[in-house]
């Protein structure tokens, strides 16, 4: 268990397009061990720059169980026999949906779990080095 450790992973998933079937792109998960509540995601969508969403790894962890995230992200397994998991994004700029691989999910999730374990999560926060942020901001 590491603070400074990080977790990535390049998966392949398919932007899922009504009446068009799917669109393959390439994303790219990241996990700190010093943010320990937050996945970062970063789509490969043509562009310089990656559009980036950051979302809780326990909404990850549950939606693998069952539907979760009421908000901006959802997350929900797919149907029995299915090996992908579903992922919805909205903004003001739109919405996408999500298929991923699940396998690829399920051990990007299991090595994050091995830097920060399930409910150990406030152990890796730096409360003093958070509050000297934001008196210095202050």
């Amino acid at each position: 268990m590491n603070r400074s450790a990080t977790v990535a992973a390049e998966l392949g998933l398919r932007l899922v397009v009504p009446e068009q079937g799917g669109v393959p792109l390439t994303a790219t998960l990241y996990y700190r061990g010093d943010d320990p509540y937050a996945i970062r995601v970063a789509f490969h969508v043509g562009m310089d720059d990656p559009v980036e969403w950051i979302f809780a790894r326990d909404l990850l962890a549950v939606g693998m169980q069952t539907p979760a995230g009421e908000g901006d992200v959802r997350v929900w397994p797919a149907a029995p026999g299915q090996d992908v998991l579903n992922l919805s994004l909205s903004s003001p700029f739109g919405q996408a949906h999500f298929e991923a691989p699940l396998a690829a999910l399920s051990g990007f999730l299991l090595r994050t779990f091995e830097v920060v374990p399930p409910g150990r999560e406030c152990d890796f926060i730096d409360i003093e080095g958070e509050l000297k942020e934001l008196i210095r901001w202050a």
